[in-house]
């Protein structure tokens, strides 16, 4: 969605190139990522704000034209399936509405399911 050329250097200048309402919408997803993971960092990797758990990509965020997303790092968990039938979803890829983040609830048990893929050893499937 931004039209940076650069790399973002961190989540604050990533969200200050996303245009209203998308900007509030990833706001309030990293507020619940953030609460749900507290021990996670901050980073950018591949030009995405991403949360990282014990040195390994947890999720990460991303405002298009059209949509906002979460991405699960390279799949879908099995787990998440039945939560995400009404979603678009894609290779690792969440999508919703600029204007309408994912339900709390629904964040929360994403990211415990990464936070236990990533305990367990799984972390990243591509």
């Amino acid at each position: 969605m931004s039209a940076m050329t650069v790399p973002p250097k961190d989540f604050e200048e990533y969200l200050a190139s996303v245009p209203e309402p998308a900007r509030t919408t990833l706001e309030k997803l990293r507020r619940t990522i953030r609460a749900a993971a507290p021990g996670a960092t901050e980073a950018i990797s591949y030009r995405m704000p991403t949360f990282k758990y014990r040195g390994k990509p947890l999720v990460a965020l991303k405002a298009s034209k059209d949509h906002c997303a979460l991405h699960t790092m390279g799949y879908i968990p099995d787990e998440l399936q039945r939560d995400l039938e009404s979603y678009d979803t894609g290779k690792g890829t969440i999508r919703f509405p600029v204007d309408k983040p994912l339900p709390a609830a629904l964040v929360r048990k994403v990211v415990k399911v990464r936070i236990a893929e990533v305990e367990s050893g799984q972390g990243y499937r591509a």
